[in-house]
């Protein structure tokens, strides 16, 4: 989080540094002109002039950095910006077509009269009032020859129209640039941090005191009910494959991360009583899709091991969902007096931060610590 507020504040100061050259350019260039040339003076009215042209690309420039291009690069959603794209620029053209500087209403340049000399050549003078006036006519007067203007669109609205788009592209431009930089640095980070996670998996993920527990527990089903024995023992062994062969991997399908899920609970209800009341609603069928592996089965483990009570009655709920192309999961124990010791599992600080780096700000995880019961909600958006 840290390093994304930085990247944050470096894109953003780049902006800063930007448009604050652009703002003192009118200032300079009118600045060097007086200082050469005795005869003209500091006109404010020109600064403001251009300033208030520069104030539209201004505002355009924030409406697309904070509002559009998050859309294009962060959400993905590109006809949306397409759409809304085309729609600002063509609003953009009808503005500029029709507000265009009046230079005369304001005081502007007129081009001065010439004075016509008098030893001026006859034969040019003609060929001046050829150009102005036309040829004549003999029938009627001369045909005057008019310069009129485009009907819509002039060279300087198409020079703004593109000094817009290339504005927008170097927006985008900066945006990936920095996107790229924090991608890196997670990604290097992520590495890292995968590379512990699987240390932690292998030493404390499925601890020996479970595997220690569950096998006395065959044991002892061996001689009174030995199909489910058998069964047991399959279970056992197809978590162990999961934790073996894909417990290191980036990502595994959905319906591999819930068949663990299931084994898990129904090997751990062997151990208790009739006092725990354990309930699983796991979907059968879940998208191709994949999800980090073991992600899950942490926040299960520790409702395990602090919400199981063996003099008391005690409960933990747990629901896995698919909402919109969201894993909504749900997990709820009781709280028992004196949770289990047993040491082992990934923290949940550690959880969250692999969260963090899986998924950014694109998750939900609330966790409620009430008097009598602990509740776990997190969704995942699904890739």
């Amino acid at each position: 989080m840290k390093m994304m507020k930085n990247q944050s504040r470096q894109e953003n100061l780049a902006y800063v540094v930007a448009w604050s050259l652009l703002f003192a350019t009118p200032l300079l260039s009118l600045y060097l002109r007086t200082t050469n040339d005795p005869y003209l003076e500091f006109n404010w009215g020109e600064v403001f002039f251009v300033w208030g042209r520069f104030s539209i690309f201004l505002v355009l420039f924030l409406i697309h950095n904070f509002l559009l291009a998050p859309l294009l690069i962060h959400k993905h959603k590109r006809v949306l910006y397409t759409s809304i794209m085309i729609s600002l620029v063509g609003a953009f053209i009808v503005f500029q077509c029709t507000n265009r500087p009046n230079f005369a209403r304001r005081g502007g340049f007129r081009p001065p009269k010439m004075e016509q000399r008098k030893d001026f050549p006859p034969k040019l003078d003609e060929f001046e009032d050829f150009r102005q006036r036309g040829p004549r006519n003999e029938e009627g007067p001369r045909m005057e020859r008019r310069h009129t203007p485009p009907l819509f669109v002039g060279e300087h609205d198409v020079l703004s129209i593109v000094v817009l788009l290339l504005m927008f592209g170097a927006n985008l431009g900066t945006k990936y640039y920095f996107r790229s930089r924090r991608d890196q640095r997670k990604l290097e980070d992520l590495e890292k941090q995968n590379l512990e996670q699987q240390l932690e998996y292998l030493k404390y993920q499925i601890n020996p005191h479970f595997f220690m527990n569950t096998l006395n527990n065959i044991h002892a089903l061996v001689d009174i009910d030995p199909l489910k024995a058998q069964e047991t023992i399959r279970e056992l062994s197809k978590m162990m494959r999961f934790v073996l062969y894909e417990g290191d991997k980036s990502g595994v399908p959905l319906t591999k991360e819930f068949e663990f899920i299931r084994n898990y609970t129904k090997l751990m209800q062997l151990r208790y009583s009739d006092k725990v009341n354990i309930t699983v609603d796991v979907p059968e069928e879940a998208p191709d899709v994949t999800i980090p592996p073991l992600m899950l089965i942490s926040f299960i483990e520790n409702a395990f091991k602090h919400g199981i009570s063996y003099q008391h009655d005690s409960f933990i709920d747990i629901k896995l969902s698919i909402k919109d192309n969201i894993l909504c999961f749900d997990c709820r124990n009781s709280k028992a007096e004196k949770p289990n010791q047993e040491k082992g599992g990934v923290g949940l600080a550690n959880v969250k931060k692999r969260l963090d780096l899986l998924y950014d700000k694109n998750y939900t995880l609330e966790i409620k610590d009430e008097p009598d019961i602990y509740i776990v909600e997190l969704k995942l958006p699904l890739r």
